[in-house]
């Protein structure tokens, strides 16, 4: 332990901690993230990831077993500070805060670090711009069983706090690299993968495809979907119908997890 309880904004360490939570630039130079809550930070530590610090708040802890993780991340060599309840409010992400908050190491990923299997379930996220949305595809992937995850074009930043958040941890976790649109491609063809694009003018309906050899699902940008690079390049553009009147279109992320598990589904895995 620290041998103290901070309990002003000021102190250089919570400054440093908040400003990784506010901003991007002082996660790049600095190579660390924040995350917060029991979920996360026990994943982020199964997972290996080397933390730097803990901070925690013993009177917003919701349950019996932070203890014992405070313990385990003290035995990794992470410094453990105990805060204020104030002061880990104002460096938490969410408005109702677990009383715990670390500093970490963010992994790098590259495609060398992608688990490579012929017949393999991948999703491919070209240009996602909201955090959410990354981290809503990473725990739909880890839930479905897929093999991995690569983002081509990121216009998000892969360990901003809401992408640790609404992925519950699992991206420390669940296999992610990023890379060009044309390294993604030459990676999945040299393990012969089936690259469907996802596109609201998809001539294919998605339920209608075999996906017993794998796929390679490939879904876009908010606002603007696919670029023609994924378009061209696909084996096959596919669609999920809609059927509202004014709808016409779903959200990047539930749109990847109806793909995903479907075609989880299509090759005749069990889900358990």
């Amino acid at each position: 332990m620290d041998g103290g309880t901070i309990t002003s904004f000021r102190n250089p360490r919570v400054k440093f901690a908040r400003e990784l939570l506010r901003s991007r630039k002082s996660r790049a130079e600095s190579g660390l993230t924040l995350i917060e809550g029991y979920r996360a930070v026990s994943r982020a530590l199964d997972a290996g990831i080397a933390f730097r610090e803990c901070f925690y708040a013993p009177r917003l802890f919701l349950g019996g077993n932070e203890e014992a993780l405070l313990k385990s991340l003290g035995g990794s060599g992470a410094v453990l500070t105990e805060v204020s309840e104030e002061v880990l409010r104002k460096m938490a992400y969410r408005d109702r805060p677990e009383g715990v908050v670390a500093v970490v190491e963010t992994p790098r990923r590259g495609l060398d670090g992608l688990p490579a299997r012929r017949g393999g379930l991948y999703l491919v996220a070209e240009s996602i711009e909201k955090p959410g949305n990354v981290g809503a595809m990473l725990r739909s992937l880890d839930g479905a069983g897929a093999d991995g995850l690569i983002l081509c074009g990121a216009k998000s930043d892969v360990f901003n706090p809401n992408v640790v958040t609404a992925s519950t941890g699992a991206v420390f976790s669940f296999p992610l690299a990023e890379a060009s649109n044309e390294e993604a491609l030459e990676w999945l063809r040299e393990l012969g993968i089936p690259v469907l694009a996802a596109t609201p003018e998809g001539a294919v309906d998605y339920r209608g495809v075999d996906y017993s050899k794998g796929a390679a699902l490939v879904v876009g940008a908010e606002q603007y979907g696919l670029s023609g690079f994924w378009k061209d390049n696909a084996d096959a553009r596919v669609a999920i119908p809609m059927r509202g009147r004014v709808v016409d279109s779903l959200n990047v992320a539930t749109a990847a997890a109806v793909l995903v598990f479907h075609a989880v589904a299509g090759r005749g895995e069990r889900q358990g």
